[in-house]
């Protein structure tokens, strides 16, 4: 432990923690997803005149990533900037502490969290604890899988998959490729959720769109496939929008394999449940989630994997923590089951959990969690999408149009609100960019300053 950037009475830890002499209650919140970031801007309005309060942040990254829209950025219909907020700009006075977490003591109510070039490590005392880690994703343990498949989570997995997407349209375009651009040329997109089908909708439209570009390639030549263990896809919105969404699809020549499961990865090959094999040399993961490692080892009541809450959104028997988003399982007292984890039900669990960790600090009554879905919609590519809201069912344009007025909406900050209507609107008029633009480290680049044989070699 770097003991210097902890203070002896345990109020320490963050990075302007030292200013504060007086930390009569530290809320820490672990994840700056949609749960911890709506936690942290409604404990600063519910507390707003406690001053003797430490609000504490703990993220990964110093943005808020707007994750519904990350399929399009992989799609290049928006730039990468567009989706992110800074944190320092969404938060007026909640500390932020970049870092990764590395342990969670329940026991001496603290968290390990590394951060800087050297990776040192900072200890977070907290008397109060949010966690909103979310999930992480499951390969199901299937041969292969792991190290085959992209995922698409985070940004960098959208920026990582658009340059695959161009990187391979580049390969097969060129002349020694002729054989192999079949494989080049194959994206398989596992999992026909709301982030598979969103997705492979839009990396469909891409590709085909970027082959008249390319002389030496046909739109024959591609094949986007979707493969879903269900009988149709989408069943969160049902079998007939689902049925409606892959018949679109199909007519844009996306194939769609129903009732199968991927069971491995070998040489370049994706293996079927029912025997076949599809040669690709890109697969996509969208097919399930997993705990996220911290929360697993956790000694705290779970229920399938996630941290068994109550009605406030406190674990029992441990006083002062609280879990919500993806890595709670909070009960629905209308359905008897649980609340599903999706980003309408993260915002309000946020605030709900905000509010009850404002009121046991102030004195106040909790309240318990009730919240029913508003809707479900998925964009499907080519300005069309399908949508469940209040119990209706919209398809076509309506249903695109939806979606994008509101999680236009929903994207938080004025200022990124019009950067995206900016490059929607751009989009209507010019085609997509396919530059590919990577980070290389240097020694990546030296063979084309005319570096020695040796370092061109280790380069390739």
């Amino acid at each position: 432990m770097n003991q210097a950037e902890n203070n002896d009475d345990g109020c320490g830890g963050a990075e302007e923690s030292a200013d504060s002499t007086d930390c009569a209650s530290r809320v820490l919140i672990l994840g700056g997803g949609f749960g911890g970031i709506y936690a942290a801007i409604e404990l600063e309005r519910a507390l707003r005149g406690r001053h003797d309060i430490n609000i504490t942040l703990v993220t990964r990254d110093n943005y808020f990533l707007f994750t519904p829209m990350l399929h399009e950025v992989a799609a290049s219909d928006l730039e990468m900037n567009t989706i992110v907020n800074p944190l320092r700009k969404m938060l007026r006075r909640a500390k932020t502490f970049t870092g990764n977490i590395e342990t969670i003591n329940l026991e001496r109510r603290c968290v390990a969290v590394t951060h800087g070039f050297d990776q040192h490590v900072h200890e977070l005392s907290y008397d109060h604890l949010i966690i909103a880690l979310g999930s992480s994703t499951n390969f199901f343990g299937l041969p292969g899988v792991r190290d085959a498949a992209l995922t698409i989570k985070t940004l960098d997995d959208a920026i990582e998959l658009r340059n695959r997407l161009i990187t391979h349209l580049e390969e097969a375009n060129s002349e020694c490729a002729a054989g192999q651009r079949q494989p080049l040329l194959t994206f398989v997109v596992v999992g026909a959720g709301f982030a598979g089908v969103e997705t492979l909708g839009g990396i469909n439209d891409f590709v085909r769109e970027a082959i008249r570009f390319y002389p030496n390639l046909t739109p024959e030549l591609v094949r986007t496939i979707l493969i879903s263990s269900d009988e149709f896809i989408l069943p969160e919105l049902g079998s007939k929008l689902g049925a409606y969404a892959q018949r679109k699809l199909a007519a844009r020549g996306v194939e769609i394999i129903t009732r199968t499961r991927v069971t491995a990865v070998r040489d370049g090959l994706v293996e079927l449940s029912d025997g076949r094999t599809i040669p690709a040399t890109t697969l996509i993961w969208a097919a399930g989630n997993a705990s996220n490692p911290l929360v697993a080892g956790l000694p705290v009541p779970k229920s399938g994997g996630r941290i068994l809450v109550n009605e406030y959104l406190e674990v029992d028997g441990f006083p002062g923590v609280w879990a919500l988003g993806d890595c709670a399982s909070i009960p629905d007292r209308e359905t008897g089951g649980f609340h599903p984890p999706t980003a309408q039900h993260a915002i309000r669990e946020g605030r709900c959990v905000a509010r009850n960790v404002a009121a046991d600090i102030v004195g106040g009554k909790r309240k318990a969690f009730g919240f029913s879905t508003l809707g479900r919609l998925a964009a499907i590519g080519r300005r069309s999408g399908v949508a469940n809201v209040f119990g209706f069912n919209f398809s076509g344009f309506l249903a695109w149009w939806l979606w994008r007025t509101i999680y236009l909406f929903k994207l938080p900050r004025l200022e990124k609100k019009m950067r995206v209507a900016l490059d929607w609107t751009l989009d209507l008029c010019f085609a997509k960019d396919f530059a590919c633009v990577t980070a290389r480290h240097p020694s990546n680049t030296t063979a084309s300053k005319g570096s020695d044989e040796k370092e061109a070699n280790r380069a390739a």
